[in-house]
């Protein structure tokens, strides 16, 4: 099928659904330029300051992209293209668009409330520790999978055939590896990540400390960026997978201690070009490729092949993609620093539905590359060998392909930007979770004890404990026997923030099936995917640790089920309304 034919078809979709589906949602839900928004009655100019729209959506989609919108799709091609595309296309329109523009909008009349504390306004305290502890198992398992990601892209090497290199003229680090020469590919993003963490400090202190302006801090983080692949070419970090685990894990429990302005922001701010350069180019090799006549050669159907990798199609398709169709972290943006920004209503729509067509589109993109950029079988020795699993190396190589074909772009060139693109996101996730994991711990032991005891106050204990389990899970699983248990947590978790919005919307008197549905879709696919997965492969293998953690899910998504009965119930015998919102 032609790329530029399927992006074409993909926006005309998207733009439709954005104009009628989310207008429809926009009206049950009455948006009312009239009522101010937290943003401008509570504002302090720390966490609750009104950003105007565009401000607030590249904030909003920065934090719900990144690395899960490519690594999810990358691995589910191996179902084929179609099947992928399918759920990438509707997942956007009809689960993510719906779960993040609702948990967005109810946020922000619930005076920026996190969901969490929405679900214990119409589900009580038992829906809020469920809520907390979703979260906490969510996270364990993302930080996990994405260590292991990490970790082996860093030490990532290509066959210098593969990227179209002469190994005696190449400026590139060639070594020979089990007999066949192979460019240090990973080393070149090692040292850019690297020099970029290291500059990120010096960066917030210019903006934050000395006030420097925007577009002088965005200058310097491009000659950063471009600085640091240079070095990075000539001086390539080559490590073991297994050191790079080990280092991660030290570096993030100190960098999730770190002011959010000396790291965490400039850092990101300086991975914002990559990511929004990276959409650009996407785009373009798949608009002017198609013009070219470049088709996706990937197999329309693989389904058999696929189930061999990774298990029956449903459910695990539907847990593979989370990012780019729909994903529960989005709804901890959404109710936490997105909706405490929104300066009018009317932009939740834009902001929330429009952020997740993006991540849908980057999604879509993601699929032509790998798709079309290299063949299917190198694809799978790639992604799905025996051993040694690398997605993020296979949709580098299909972005430096796509690049190569359709603007002239050398192959390497553009599989070393789409290994950079993706390396800087997920070590920020890494340390992002981590802080997050900490503030979940702190809320939790709140929960649990009348008089929390001091230790489990302190940065030290939460932070360390946090690490100490995604070192656990990720130094003795591969990712890609991580990712399936984290697509199931991610996606209990969205079933669990649409079940608080049906629930809000029942208690307002507002029809909520296009909430019920999708919440009772994805609560069916993750129970069906934990039970395959605990009898199909964890017990098998005695994996303990997963095992704990599958039956724990199972759990807590029946507990969600059978408290959103009893409130419904409850609800039907003595109907009532919630005190706030409208």
């Amino acid at each position: 099928m032609n790329t530029a034919l399927i992006v074409i078809l993909v926006f005309i979709g998207f733009s439709l659904a954005y104009r009628f589906y989310s207008g429809y949602i926009r009206n049950v839900l009455g948006e009312d330029d009239s009522k101010p928004t937290p943003a401008n009655t509570m504002k302090d100019d720390v966490d609750y300051a009104p950003a105007h729209p565009m401000v607030l959506f590249s904030h909003h989609f920065a934090s719900i992209a990144g690395a899960g919108p490519i690594l999810g799709p990358t691995m589910a091609m191996a179902f084929g293209f179609m099947p992928t595309l399918f759920w990438v296309f509707l997942g956007t329109i009809f689960f993510g668009a719906v779960h993040d523009y609702t948990t967005l909008f109810i946020s922000m009349r619930e005076k920026g409330r996190s969901i969490a504390q929405i679900a214990s306004t119409t589900m009580g305290r038992a829906g809020y520790l469920l809520f907390i502890l979703f979260t906490l198992f969510m996270i364990f398992l993302v930080t996990a999978a994405f260590l292991g990601l990490t970790a082996t892209a860093l030490a990532s090497l290509v066959p210098t055939k593969v990227l179209g290199v002469d190994a005696a003229s190449t400026s590139l680090k060639v070594i020979t590896h089990d007999g066949v020469q192979k460019v240090v590919i990973g080393g070149i993003a090692s040292t850019s990540v690297i020099i970029m963490t290291l500059f990120s400090p010096i960066l917030g202190y210019l903006y934050y400390r000395k006030g420097i302006s925007v577009w002088t801090s965005g200058l310097m983080a491009l000659v950063v960026v471009v600085g640091s692949v240079i070095i990075g070419v000539s001086n390539p970090v080559m490590l073991d997978p297994k050191i790079w685990i080990i280092l991660l894990s030290i570096y993030v429990l100190f960098a999730a201690g770190i002011p959010v302005w000396a790291l965490l922001q400039p850092r990101d701010f300086t991975n914002s070009f990559l990511l929004y350069l990276g959409l650009v180019l996407l785009f373009l090799g798949a608009m002017l490729g198609g013009a070219g006549g470049l088709t996706v050669q990937a197999p329309s159907f693989n389904i058999a092949e696929g189930m061999k990798k990774m298990g029956l199609i449903w459910p695990f398709l539907f847990i593979t993609v989370a990012c780019g169709a729909i994903s529960g972290f989005h709804s901890l943006v959404s109710g936490g620093t997105s909706s405490k920004q929104v300066s009018m209503e009317s932009h939740t729509r834009r902001i929330g539905y429009g952020g997740m067509v993006l991540e849908g589109i980057l999604a879509v993109l993601v699929l032509v590359a790998v798709g079309a950029g290299i063949s299917f079988q190198n694809y799978m020795d790639i992604v799905w060998p025996a051993k040694g699993a690398n997605a993020i190396l296979g949709f580098s190589l299909g972005m430096g392909g796509l690049l190569d074909k359709a603007l002239g772009i050398p192959m390497y060139m553009g599989t070393i930007f789409g290994i950079l693109m993706i390396e800087g996101f997920i070590v920020t996730t890494l340390d992002t979770a981590v802080r997050l994991n900490r503030y979940l711990f702190e809320e939790l032991w709140a929960v649990l004890f009348k008089e929390v005891p001091s230790i489990l106050k302190t940065f030290w204990f939460n932070s360390g404990l946090s690490v100490l389990i995604m070192f656990y899970l990720g130094y003795s699983n591969a990712y890609t026997v991580i990712w399936p248990i984290f697509g199931s947590a991610n996606q209990l978790l969205s079933g669990l923030a649409l079940i608080a919005v049906a629930m809000w919307l029942l208690y307002r008197g507002k029809p909520c099936w296009f909430a019920v549905l999708p919440a009772i879709f994805m609560m069916a696919t993750t129970i069906t995917a934990l039970y395959q997965l605990l009898v199909g492969k964890y017990l098998p293998t005695n994996n303990i640790p997963l095992v704990v953690t599958d039956l724990c899910l199972m759990v807590l998504s029946m507990g969600v089920i059978i408290l959103s009965i009893k409130k419904y119930l409850e609800f039907k015998k003595t109907p009532a309304r919630a005190s706030t919102g409208a």
